[in-house]
């Protein structure tokens, strides 16, 4: 029987007073405040991408870019990890030991792709590049590739800039095939995959490396190396030139002088 002095841990809890209330209220604020800078942050990175993307397009008249995702943490899961990490529940220590609340994920059709984005991306001024991890070059012993960025932008409100990082992700069509399947079986199997599995994985990572290599070598023979610019036949450049000159001197052959 148990000791009937003893009371129940839901009676015995006292309610919260004022100062937990006060406290809740300010970290839910930190924490909505923290989500929508992360937000800002990755619409700023995005407006970077869509506007390499236009240009590549634009200059090279090709676009390395296949597909460009995001995601964002929720203030409840970032509060979990503060949580787990044991750090103090600021704006400031947030910032300082949790780098995945945003990230980007860029998917580009061949592997040289994969650096000429990023480093297009990483080249800009605003952008701070604090940690870069190349698992193309030097693969996970599962076999994952990838190209990894830490990167600081500032983002501009109202009450000045506040810089703020975001996972870059870049890889290959076949890479992140591959990631997203890995992702599924780790998840079924909570971590614990057979080493059967865990051996098809690694197999099938480097027929997909196989796979990036042949596609673009077959890529480079049809459109050989470097982007073509736009331009005009010589015929188009002739007419136009011939336009010109006609506008300029009223078809008489001669330039006219320039008047006061």
């Amino acid at each position: 029987m148990g000791d009937p002095t003893q009371q129940p841990a839901s009676a015995a809890a006292e309610p919260p007073g004022p100062a937990d209330v006060a406290f809740a209220r300010r970290i839910r604020k930190d924490f909505q405040r923290i989500q929508m800078e992360h937000e800002f942050a990755i619409d700023e990175v995005l407006t970077k991408v869509s506007i390499l993307r236009k240009e590549f397009l634009h200059l090279h008249r090709y676009n390395p870019i296949e597909h460009v995702g995001s995601r964002l943490k929720s203030p409840e899961s970032t509060l979990q990890k503060v949580v787990r990490l044991g750090i103090d529940p600021t704006p400031e220590a947030v910032r300082a030991h949790i780098h995945d609340i945003a990230g980007v994920r860029i998917t580009c059709s061949f592997i040289a792709d994969t650096y000429r984005v990023l480093d297009a991306l990483t080249a800009q001024t605003d952008v701070k590049v604090l940690r870069l991890k190349d698992y193309i070059a030097h693969p996970k012993p599962n076999g994952y590739k990838s190209l990894h960025a830490l990167i600081e932008i500032p983002v501009f409100l109202s009450t000045g800039p506040v810089p703020v990082q975001v996972e870059v992700q870049v890889r290959t069509i076949a890479m992140d095939f591959w990631a997203s399947l890995e992702h599924k079986i780790y998840y079924k199997y909570e971590g614990r995959v057979p080493d059967d599995l865990v051996a098809s994985l690694t197999e099938a990572a480097h027929l997909a490396e196989q796979l990036d290599r042949r596609m673009e070598e077959l890529h480079t023979t049809v459109r050989g190396t470097g982007g073509d610019a736009p331009g005009f036949d010589e015929e188009t450049l002739v007419r136009l030139w011939a336009s010109s000159r006609e506008n300029t001197d009223g078809g008489s052959g001669t330039t006219r002088p320039a008047t006061d």
